[in-house]
């Protein structure tokens, strides 16, 4: 295997924990112990929340941490990020599935793990193919205006269990607040105290003792508040429901549904999740790398995340991704391996095997008012207001995403993802084509802005920033034809195309086009700074030869004298600007000026 770097490589794409497993010693086994203790106390009450934002039974979001998050691990290629369930991939689990089945039956849970299988398929597919690049075409824009959608379908989810009134499940966002304002006379006050109170203890636990996890502890709160007053007022009077207990046992077999009718049903939806997660899980791994100075590999990153999937839905565990409050937690308690999420999910399960029955203590609005502290979280109002000053274009597609989400969850971070795209193809389709001058410092070879400077009557320069190809050519096209239509004495054009990084054949014939119109004018076209690579694709698309091979100079060449000698001499003698030295030692031709 030492004397054979392919073959190792090939098992450390295989099998890329081997990768790690040389750091695995006593120091790193203690440490990566204590994250794990810590993980697990994080992720107990998360699952639970989580599974209640997907419509599944609380467990199965203990279940979607165990199997899937140390099969991520292994497979991954971050040695930090923690999979399992997270807030954006229920609540798109709930949107996708809540119309075909009664959230929490059988037939949903079903449903759900086909999904989560044919995301793990389609992201471990996606892997396989390289085709890691995907996740840069989702900008970082749409995600923040897709997470603060979904953070108010989860708050708008649980008014109901908060305030004790009667909701559809799965109402609209505009009907839960109509229902609201409506019912706001009907509001069960035992109900909304029990949630305010876990809320307000959840904030300032938060806030005065960050070492304990605040979930715990107002869920704690809450449940010994519901408690009591069961015991003063009686459950009759209060009508306060609780969680109920959670089994305790390891995450039993599962079986998708394979049937037609449900592949046919969640096989969009499962694509819609499929890049929200491989969003989710690269973004969070790169974002950690950068403090632990690890390079992460995107396209091993969908492997391990498809695999979870893939084997979770085996599990009963529903779609998990990248997990960034456990992920971060992971990071700062100190794990130095994936062996810390490894013992997080063993940790868990003792947990789980412990303090399962306790669950039937817990209210439903306690669960409500920590959702919401959830949902208030996922709302990054910093990048919010940064992008609402910064950029308009940006501050649309924030808004469009926002708005789809709460419309329709699924196609509103299709239509974000669209909408950026499209924008970012005008952008590039209209290159910057700005007008430049030489210089004034004597002896320089640089040029400038031409604006508020006095250009050549007969020979216009202008710069290119940006790629020359299929959607950019008519742009490009009519902005060199605009030049001596507005001029007709400017026949002549130079290109400064040190700006320009690509050219496809539609660019190159249109260059190439450009070049014999302006000969037909008796003027030409030339290049200065070409890179190699675009005159190298001239050639090989026979452009080469419309354009001339003394139409292009180098960096630092006398461009001046070959092109100054092609122009009209007799409207050179009258002119006052003269913004070339050459222009006032002689005319065009070689005829010495005598006028000073």
């Amino acid at each position: 295997m030492e004397n054979c770097p392919s073959c190792k490589l090939w098992l450390f794409r295989v099998f890329p924990f081997l990768r790690w497993w040389p750091m695995v010693d006593r120091d790193s086994t203690k440490a990566d112990l204590i994250s794990g203790i810590t993980g697990a106390m994080i992720v107990l009450p998360q699952g639970v929340a989580f599974a209640t934002i997907a419509g599944m039974p609380p467990e199965y979001g203990l279940y979607a941490a165990m199997v899937p998050a140390i099969i991520a691990a292994l497979f991954g290629s971050s040695w930090h990020l923690v999979s399992g369930p997270t807030t954006a991939i229920s609540i798109a689990v709930f949107a996708a599935v809540n119309n075909f089945a009664e959230p929490g039956s059988p037939q949903f849970v079903s449903m759900v793990l086909t999904l989560t299988f044919l995301t793990g398929l389609f992201q471990l597919i996606l892997g396989l193919a390289r085709m890691g690049v995907l996740v840069n075409f989702i900008s970082h824009t749409v995600v923040i205006g897709f997470t603060a959608g979904a953070a108010l379908l989860i708050a708008a989810s649980q008014v109901k269990s908060f305030f004790g009134i009667a909701i559809e499940r799965g109402a609209h966002f505009h009907v839960v607040i109509e229902q609201l304002i409506l019912q706001i006379g009907n509001i069960n006050p035992y109900v909304a105290t029990v949630g305010t109170v876990t809320l307000v203890v959840g904030i300032l636990s938060k806030r005065f003792i960050p070492k304990l996890p605040y979930m715990i502890v107002a869920m704690v709160v809450g449940s010994i508040l519901a408690y009591l007053m069961n015991l003063e007022f009686g459950a009759a009077v209060t009508k306060i429901k609780t969680v109920g207990a959670l089994p305790s046992h390891l995450p039993p077999l599962s079986m998708p549904d394979f049937s037609y009718s449900t592949i046919h049903k969640v096989l969009f939806p499962a694509l819609v999740v499929t890049m929200l997660a491989l969003t989710e899980a690269v973004s969070i791994g790169r974002s950690i790398a950068i403090k632990s100075e690890q390079r992460i590999d995107g396209n091993q990153e969908f492997i391990g995340q498809g695999l979870s999937n893939l084997i979770g839905s085996f599990f009963s565990g529903y779609a998990s991704a990248g997990s960034f409050n456990r992920s971060g937690v992971n990071y700062s308690s100190g794990a130095r391996t994936p062996l810390a999420t490894v013992f997080a999910s063993v940790f868990l399960l003792l947990i789980l095997l412990l303090v399962a029955p306790l669950a039937s203590y817990l209210p439903t609005a306690a669960m409500a008012g920590i959702l919401f502290l959830v949902a208030w979280g996922l709302i990054d109002f910093h990048h919010i207001v940064s992008i609402g000053k910064t950029s308009k274009a940006e501050t649309v597609v924030l808004w469009v995403t926002l708005l789809g989400t709460l419309v329709d969850l699924e196609k509103g971070i299709f239509f974000g993802i669209l909408l950026s795209l499209t924008l970012y193809l005008y952008r590039v389709s209209r290159p910057a084509i700005a007008p430049e001058v030489p210089a004034k410092e004597e002896g320089a070879y640089h040029l400038m802005d031409a604006h508020g400077h006095h250009e050549c009557p007969q020979f216009r320069i202008v710069r290119i920033n940006g790629s020359i190809f299929f959607g950019a050519v008519d742009h490009v096209q009519s902005s060199l034809i605009q030049i001596d239509e507005a001029n007709p004495d400017q026949k002549t054009v130079m290109i400064v195309a040190s700006g320009i990084n690509f050219i496809d054949v539609a660019g190159a014939e249109m260059l190439a086009q450009e070049a014999r119109r302006r000969r037909k004018l008796g003027g030409g076209l030339y290049f200065y700074r070409c890179k190699d690579s675009i005159r190298k694709f001239l050639r090989k698309s026979d452009k080469l030869d419309d354009i001339g091979e003394g139409g292009f100079f180098p960096a630092m060449s006398n461009w001046i004298h070959p092109i100054y000698d092609t122009l009209n001499p007799e409207i050179c003698r009258n002119c006052k600007y003269r913004i070339f030295s050459t222009c006032h030692e002689r005319l065009p031709g070689g005829e010495p000026r005598t006028e000073p």
